[in-house]
């Protein structure tokens, strides 16, 4: 009895602690030890790099701001859309499509937008094989092209609203799941052309050009693929995409968050950390009406951002 009862009084006091810990974090300021403010980054590239190199961003901002940070790497965009519905997003890095859906059921705001070597927007490629009788995008009209995934804005959204506007209609459309695979199936003459991701080249430090597009990503497996694989056309710009800020949030906090981010990406640390997550150069400034024409993007390519998030390869 003595023992059934003294197991009986470790749980209820351990419940209690769980609730009162529970309650106390809900309750505490923001941006304090026991509430910290919750920072997400999608991956885009391995995990492990975001880790290494958040970490620097959260020392960072605890040190230039009187704030303390908690980073999570979560699973999917959706996952941090429903996050800023229930409050446990306060600061995330995010796509374009994801952020116009937590904008719509949650309010989230845009307060920055990223910049690559001084460009606030990209744009999307078609690419052929070098010497393909494929010389124009009208040329595309019954042939067979590898896109990315219906969720990808330069990989499919915005090439195909450009196929939509002309009335060229492939004869079979496939997913390659990434750009890197899609450059490959080119590459390899699996398809007639590609979508993929496009950045203008840039000098490097020696006065060489690099190139940014997505034939990059497949330079170790193909050295000639700057040859092999070439530009058929480009889409029209689109804004890159936004750092995102749950709409509850004060807005004083909102501002030295957003002020303490373009300063750490003008350090040298801060530009190498976010150009390892996300090829990000700067950050500036931005407003939800930034992102309208990506919204009417969506429209033209008849399709809204909820089902775009959640539709599978």
């Amino acid at each position: 009895m003595k023992n059934n009862l003294k197991y009986s009084l470790v749980i209820a006091l351990a419940a209690f602690a769980f609730i009162f810990t529970g309650c106390t974090k809900k309750n505490a300021e923001l941006g304090t030890e026991a509430n910290p403010v919750k920072l997400h980054f999608v991956p885009s590239v391995d995990a492990k790099v975001i880790e290494d190199n958040s970490k620097t961003f959260k020392t960072y901002l605890e040190a230039n701001t009187p704030y303390k940070y908690e980073v999570t790497i979560p699973q999917s965009y959706i996952a941090v859309v429903e996050a800023f519905g229930t409050k446990r997003a306060d600061v995330a890095a995010f796509n374009t499509f994801g952020y116009i859906l937590a904008h719509e059921k949650y309010g989230a705001e845009a307060r920055l937008t990223v910049l690559r070597y001084g460009l606030d927007t990209y744009q999307s490629q078609f690419i052929v094989k070098a010497g393909s009788p494929i010389k124009t995008i009208e040329d595309l009209a019954g042939k067979k092209v590898a896109f990315v995934e219906p969720a990808s804005t330069s990989g499919y959204l915005l090439p195909i609203k450009t196929l939509n506007e002309k009335g060229i209609k492939p004869k079979e459309v496939v997913f390659a799941g990434k750009h890197d695979n899609v450059v490959t199936m080119v590459y390899q003459g699996q398809v007639d052309a590609g979508a993929t991701f496009y950045s203008p080249p840039h000098k490097n430090e020696k006065g060489e050009e690099e190139m940014e597009d997505a034939r990059r990503l497949v330079l170790t497996q193909f050295p000639d693929v700057k040859e092999k694989v070439v530009i058929l056309t480009l889409s029209e710009p689109i804004r890159n995409d936004p750092v995102v800020f749950r709409k509850e949030m004060p807005e004083e906090m909102k501002n030295k968050i957003a002020d303490a981010m373009i300063s750490f990406v003008s350090t040298p640390e801060g530009k190498a950390a976010f150009k390892a997550i996300y090829g990000i150069t700067e950050v500036k400034k931005a407003t939800d009406a930034d992102y309208d024409s990506a919204r009417a993007m969506l429209k033209a390519a008849g399709a809204n951002a909820e089902e775009l998030l959640t539709k599978k390869k």
